[in-house]
């Protein structure tokens, strides 16, 4: 599939914004939304540490970060489709037929980790460009296609597991070293989150590609008469959300032990939207960046994991989580300076 590398003059920068006239040079470069994120992690961290004398230690913090690999990882591809004007709240499932396909395929063949990570990554390949030909061709709505995707992928992976964890991948090196495994100290799915959050990064700022996914997200009639290929585009974008699913899906293989269908993965989708929504993507399209969305990830993974430390109800972290997006929708809200509904100009 070719791109088109077509370059709109309407596109604003990474973030959607320009530096404002007045502004100090370092909020400027920061950005208002990511000195916000800054803040509120260090209230965090300042306050679970008064609580608890460990939760600022360096174990735990890579606890934390161990923890938070898999959802900054759809965090990420999350907000690359939503600059472009999409949404994909099917992620969690295509994470749990990814995770269940790894397991089977190599307990199944005995022919080693590599040949069940392949076959993952085919079935993630398979499953985004589906939802890209739907959206694109069926002229489905991305929500509801990708909301009925979240129920239709479930159900797969419950079929192709019977509904239960597969196959012990812990015999094997490969998935130990993924799972358990470190680089100059850090964890292995660490770095691979590095290595995408840096691609993600560049693909969107220094790019064409990423030029056009904001023209997109910004006016897509505007980015159509520039001559970009919108549907191209798309179903680029949702395959390359299905490509890192099933990364996260064999991370999540490697770090359990087997394939999970459903344990490890569900709601998966609101985490990611919840940290591409507090980190500046604007889920109207047009608005967003990387570097937000990690700090909304070490935000969410550090109040879950206080509140775990703390020993209060793990029904409370839905409760947060579910506050946390609606508060990252209201203020891009007032922000975009729209009346609110029903209310006169």
């Amino acid at each position: 599939m070719t791109l088109t590398s077509t370059s709109s003059p309407a596109v604003k920068g990474p973030q959607g914004d320009g530096p404002a006239s007045g502004r100090p040079k370092l909020v400027a470069g920061i950005g208002g939304q990511n000195i916000s994120l800054i803040g509120a992690l260090v209230v965090v961290l300042v306050l679970f540490g008064v609580l608890n004398d460990n939760y600022l230690s360096l174990s735990n913090m890579q606890v934390i970060a161990e923890a938070a690999t898999i959802t900054g990882l759809l965090a990420i591809v999350q907000t690359v489709v939503i600059i472009c004007g999409g949404l994909d709240i099917s992620v969690g499932s295509q994470v749990g037929v990814a995770s269940v396909v790894s397991a089977m395929v190599f307990t199944s063949t005995g022919s080693g980790a590599f040949l069940g990570m392949a076959a993952a990554i085919g079935v993630g390949v398979a499953i985004g460009a589906l939802n890209g030909l739907i959206i694109v061709y069926g002229r489905v709505n991305p929500t509801i296609a990708t909301l009925a995707g979240l129920a239709a992928y479930k159900g797969l992976a419950q079929l192709l597991s019977d509904g239960r964890a597969q196959g012990y991948v812990l015999n094997n090196d490969v998935f130990v070293f993924l799972g358990r495994g470190k680089i100059a100290g850090l964890p292995v799915m660490v770095w691979i989150l590095i290595v995408v959050a840096v691609t993600a990064h560049l693909l969107l700022k220094y790019t064409d590609i990423g030029r056009n996914l904001y023209a997109i997200g910004g006016n897509d009639t505007a980015a159509r008469l520039a001559g970009i290929g919108i549907n191209k585009y798309l179903i680029f974008v949702y395959t390359l959300i299905g490509v890192v699913a099933a990364v996260a899906g064999i991370m999540l293989t490697a770090r359990t032990g087997s394939g999970q269908p459903v344990s490890g993965s569900e709601g998966l989708e609101l985490k990611a939207i919840t940290a591409a929504a507090l980190g500046g993507a604007a889920l109207k399209g047009g608005k967003g960046g990387i570097g937000g969305t990690l700090l909304a990830v070490a935000l969410l993974g550090c109040l879950e994991n206080g509140l775990t430390v703390e020993g209060i109800n793990t029904f409370w972290q839905n409760v947060a989580q579910g506050a946390l997006l609606v508060i990252a929708v209201v203020i891009q809200q007032r922000r975009s300076g729209e009346r609110a509904v029903g209310l006169p100009h």
